[in-house]
């Protein structure tokens, strides 16, 4: 009992120690540690807009994707710290609207926001907004699908960061911010199937402040509204409104974290209780840089007077961030988010998405077992990769050491046709070839200026990016394998609200023909 009890009073010292002081991206050490605690980050990649619920013992959360196909990205976790992505809610984004297909790539910096991941009666609901489209619904009788098509619950405009919750005897509500009228936000009643809101009850329950990111939960004897809120002179932090009723007018309020530039300003999560008995906020970083808005796992303490305070509350009141704390469970076969790619099955892994919805024709992962086939159709934008349909992407990490390996058939590209690997946000770079004629050429992109590099004859080519904690991505190619030549280096970039991506590209930008092979992308990390 004694050395039970000398084990958490150390941990407990940890906590409260000098991590605050932690650079902000000198992740040489995140996630769970070998001494029983974890570090922040938990996830050192952009998982956005999160919320996060418990079921059972199991918990899951989910993360905007704006204009990626598939969207609404789900996790899975039994510890909250180690995760995997059960899958994505909207396998097809188009039914948000045609602005979201590979022909209009229109929805830079919207497509799907934030929302809310919630469990009732068997069954999962998520209800999410897009600023132009409006809010929507979909469930599933598991987490990893299948998915309902989405139910629009309002067609309006200017509208986001919406949630739900039932009250004890069943009646569902639903509530929602007007961003473009002093960030008003409403509830309403829901309908008992969840597919529709009752707009005449709507009651007017929070407003101004740049307020947004709200989530529904309860605790007690008290329904919580959670959200966080902006001011210019301090940045952004956590605020919480409740009532003893969901009929009620919400109007005593408590400041729950306190805002923290340094720390990128956490702010967006669930707040739910752990597989210790303690409570937790798992938030993403509202201010991103390179990484995305990364994951992190904060303290909940449940004040006397009931208030759930966030963070390290030993300096003050109001809790500040906390970079390292026991694990909430130690679990003997660890979770963690997939990555990379062999094409081995009949569909893409759930950690792969397309830039905006893919043209279906235009790739196969039939045509050549166990190779991703992408043919190559004209961009919207000639020579731009932010324009070019079916480019596939997967998310990227912040950590110590990052090696990523493709190899590609060019055999039967055609004149005119690009295709490679590249880092992207709003700014782009990568390494590719460039067919002119019946040439091939090795080619580093820095958005769309392209550096014509090596004539190549090979069939084969194998393209590797590697970058560290700086965010400095290093390209290079092969035609063995082994033997690799640099060709340029890439700043990494955060735009659109996301952080730098992957992607495997292929457009001609003078005829729909020509075609790649993909055998394979693996990605190496360590940290």
């Amino acid at each position: 009992m004694k050395r039970f009890f000398l084990i958490n009073l150390f941990l407990c010292i940890v906590v409260l120690s000098g991590v605050a002081q932690r650079p902000w991206g000198h992740w040489d050490k995140w996630g769970e540690q070998p001494d029983g605690t974890f570090m922040n980050p938990v996830i050192p990649s952009d998982y956005s807009d999160l919320d996060c619920i418990r079921v059972g013992d199991d918990f899951y959360a989910m993360s905007s994707t704006m204009q990626y196909s598939p969207g609404m990205t789900i996790l899975h976790s039994t510890d909250l710290v180690n995760w995997e992505i059960a899958g994505n809610a909207i396998p097809d984004i188009t039914q948000i609207g045609p602005d979201l297909n590979w022909d209009k790539m229109n929805r830079y910096g919207t497509g799907v926001w934030a929302g809310s991941l919630r469990y009732h009666n068997g069954r999962f609901y998520v209800f999410f907004g897009t600023p132009d489209e409006g809010y929507f619904m979909t469930s599933a009788p598991k987490a990893c699908g299948p998915w309902e098509p989405l139910t629009k619950l309002m067609g309006k405009s200017g509208w986001d960061d919406c949630t739900a919750i039932w009250d004890e005897n069943g009646q569902g509500y639903f509530l929602g911010t007007n961003f473009g009228d002093n960030c008003k936000t409403y509830i309403f009643r829901m309908a008992d199937d969840c597919r529709s809101i009752d707009f005449s009850s709507a009651r007017l329950v929070n407003e101004g402040n740049h307020r947004e990111a709200n989530k529904l939960i309860r605790h007690g004897e008290y329904y919580y509204i959670v959200f966080s809120e902006h001011k210019s002179h301090l940045g952004r932090y956590v605020m919480a409104k409740r009532d003893k009723s969901l009929e009620g007018d919400f109007s005593e309020e408590r400041q729950l974290l306190l805002p923290c530039r340094e720390s990128n300003e956490p702010n967006q999560g669930g707040i739910i209780e752990g597989p210790d008995g303690k409570w937790y906020f798992f938030t993403h970083h509202g201010s991103g840089d390179w990484s995305g808005r990364i994951a992190s796992l904060l303290p909940v303490e449940w004040t006397q007077d009931g208030w759930p305070m966030i963070g390290d509350r030993s300096k003050g009141e109001i809790g500040e961030m906390v970079w390292q704390m026991p694990m909430p469970k130690v679990e003997k076969k660890k979770l963690s988010i997939g990555r990379g790619g062999e094409f081995k099955k009949r569909t893409l892994e759930p950690w792969w998405q397309w830039n905006y919805q893919p043209r279906e024709d235009k790739f196969s992962l039939k045509e050549r077992k166990g190779w991703l086939r992408l043919y190559a159709f004209k961009p919207l934008k000639e020579n731009t990769l932010l324009k070019a349909g079916n480019t596939l992407t997967q998310r990227t990490f912040r950590s110590e050491v990052n090696e990523v390996v493709v190899r590609m058939d060019i055999k039967n590209m055609t004149d005119g046709q690009r295709a490679g690997l590249a880092h992207y946000a709003y700014h782009s770079g990568a390494v590719g070839i460039v067919c002119e004629g019946n040439a091939k050429y090795v080619e580093f992109r820095e958005n769309d200026n392209c550096q014509r590099k090596f004539k190549i004859d090979s069939r084969y080519v194998w393209f590797k990016t590697e970058w560290g904690l700086d965010g400095v991505a290093t390209f290079a190619f092969s035609v063995d394998g082994e033997n690799f030549i640099q060709c340029g280096r890439h700043h990494l970039s955060w735009g659109y609200y996301r952080g730098d991506r992957l992607g495997l590209y292929c457009f001609n930008d003078k005829t729909e023909s020509g075609f790649v092979d993909v055998d394979y992308l693996r990605y190496r990390m360590e940290k």
